[in-house]
């Protein structure tokens, strides 16, 4: 259990982890910063909340969230092939990077919050 006081700054705290998480990935392609950086910053404040409040009822979300991993992966691809199919590279810069930016945040925060999670019920260290 956590005190009262580690649960308000928490409280006070997450919001803004929250925005500048947001703002990482979308400024992402105009300063140093992107997707993973963002991605990263979402996952810490959604295990801060798990911390503080606990995980165990947030088990029965990690297949949502094996899902949305694999689809970040999926449309990365995808995205990747529009540039084949519009007659360019791989990749090829088609104004993108945002997407990509949002993509790559959307599977780096799946992925760590489904890290903690396993850590937390402890299958990973079987």
């Amino acid at each position: 259990m956590t005190s009262r006081i580690v649960r308000t700054v928490a409280r006070v705290l997450i919001p803004f982890i929250f925005l500048f998480g947001v703002y990482i990935i979308i400024y992402g392609h105009i300063s140093p910063g992107g997707g993973f950086q963002g991605g990263v910053i979402l996952a810490m404040g959604v295990i801060l909340i798990f911390v503080v409040y606990g995980g165990e009822k947030m088990q029965k979300y990690v297949p949502h969230l094996s899902i949305i991993e694999i689809l970040g992966v999926a449309f990365f691809v995808f995205i990747g092939i529009l540039g084949i199919v519009s007659g360019r590279q791989f990749f090829s810069n088609l104004g993108t990077i945002w997407i990509l930016n949002i993509i790559i945040a959307s599977k780096v925060f799946a992925g760590l919050v489904i890290l903690y999670l396993l850590l937390l019920r402890g299958e990973l260290a079987k």
